[in-house]
């Protein structure tokens, strides 16, 4: 790339030439972008800033929350609260939503965020990230409630994420494909380093936790068992495994040179259709997915079609390159 194109520059020619985005948006995006060089900067620091280790307190999901949660989680509230492009906000941390308070003025947008996507890797200085979707707020809608949120994921007008590794990098979709943006340190911008980003169709890599496999429906089982077979099997090629634990990383590799991840739905908590979280994890992760080419389902329906009947819903994700992602699919729709 022969010119240094900023996420501001970007974000203003998607605005200006190319018609994606108002204005209330980009300015949107650009103080999303900005929280994110913060939680950057404190998850750099680490123990020498006092971040590291567990808080004592429980999220909304029953789970232990790591102090870095709860401060990436203030830093993304504080920095949307008062531009006036936000109606209200709703957080994988936080019970409900959190409405724009009434002493600054409310937008026309709805902001949803996983401030901290893989906790379990924070102690370890293991790639960790940011997660966020952006919804219009239904017109006609009096004031705003948790119901204004409850879209199927086709309704987003922009997603991303920003994963926080040997480089800060910025992934977002406005609906015109996947760009990339390198965090520049010395700078403290955003610079564009890929546009147009494709996932190949077909892959050698796939991502998911082994140690569930007792647990796992048998279409998974099967998808699985041809991978591991290699080239003596069924797929006639050998298979690499990749599983980070952190859905921020395994999806940023699967955008970078193809692969397909999976958190299934398993036997331990059938009533649960996934672990994941539809609104504030495979929505977004699956939208970017799709727009790079890839293909995102959750064993029997495309996700981004799931009309959510709760802010907390869980769901089953298997996503990445498309011909695999259809070839478990089609396993799933047989049985």
């Amino acid at each position: 790339m022969t010119q240094r194109i900023s996420l501001t520059r970007y974000l203003v020619e998607q605005q200006r030439v190319d018609g994606h985005i108002p204005s209330q948006l980009r300015l949107l995006l650009e103080v999303v972008a900005r929280a994110c060089k913060s939680i950057s900067q404190a998850v750099n620091k680490g123990d020498l800033g006092g971040v590291l280790g567990a808080a004592s307190t429980e999220n909304v999901q029953g789970e232990m929350q790591k102090k870095l949660d709860i401060i990436a989680n203030e830093v993304l509230i504080e920095a949307n609260e008062w531009g006036g492009h936000l109606a209200a906000m709703a957080s994988e941390e936080m019970d409900s939503i959190y409405v724009v308070p009434n002493r600054y003025p409310q937008g026309e947008y709805l902001l949803l965020f996983d401030p901290l996507d893989g906790s379990s890797n924070i102690d370890v200085n293991v790639s960790i990230g940011t997660i966020f979707s952006v919804l219009k707020k239904p017109e006609g809608s009096a004031g705003v409630s948790e119901h204004d949120f409850l879209q199927a994921g086709s309704h987003q007008v922009a997603a991303g994420y920003c994963v926080y590794g040997p480089q800060t990098t910025l992934v977002l979709t406005v609906g015109d494909g996947v760009a990339m943006f390198t965090l520049d340190r010395e700078q403290g911008s955003f610079v564009l380093t890929q546009e147009h980003v494709q996932i190949p169709a077909d892959t050698k890599e796939f991502a998911i936790n082994m140690s569930n496999m007792r647990h796992w429906d048998a279409p998974v089982k099967r998808y699985v068992d041809e991978c591991l077979a290699g080239k003596e099997g069924e797929r006639g090629k050998d298979f690499n495994m990749r599983w980070i634990a952190s859905m921020v990383a395994d999806v940023h590799r699967i955008l970078t040179r193809g692969g397909i991840f999976m958190y299934p739905w398993d036997k331990r908590e059938p009533n649960k259709p996934g672990k994941l979280r539809l609104m504030y994890e495979a929505n977004p992760m699956s939208w970017l997915v799709e727009q790079a080419g890839g293909a995102a389902t959750n064993g029997h329906q495309r996700i981004l079609d799931i009309q959510p009947g709760k802010l907390h819903e869980r769901v089953s994700v298997i996503l990445g390159s498309k011909n695999e992602v259809e070839r478990v699919t089609s396993y799933h729709q047989k049985t």
